[in-house]
């Protein structure tokens, strides 16, 4: 699904390649997104206020308040990857 654009103009991606495409900012490979590593990505997919996002995107998905994105709360991460990052998940 590398070439699926929606009508809205979002990239439409499953779950399974929206982790993937995550785990490439994964900088330092410890298998978590930190602030820095959301901030790459909001800026990969062209975002603005980089900075802002990124903070709002920890806030949102790091239940356990570590100030880190593990794999158990990147579910939690859709609703602000559909919002900020330009991106549709979709059902297979």
């Amino acid at each position: 699904m590398k070439c699926c654009i929606s009508a809205d103009g979002k990239r439409m991606m499953s779950m399974e390649e929206f982790k993937r495409w995550l785990k490439q900012f994964d900088a330092d490979k410890d298998g978590k997104i930190n602030r820095a590593e959301l901030e790459n990505a909001v800026r990969g997919a062209g975002g603005w206020f980089v900075s802002m996002k990124a903070s709002r995107g920890l806030l949102s998905a790091d239940s356990n308040g570590n100030g880190f994105i593990d794999d158990s709360e990147i579910n939690s991460l859709v609703d602000f990857a559909q919002k900020h990052l330009g991106v549709r998940i979709i059902q297979l």
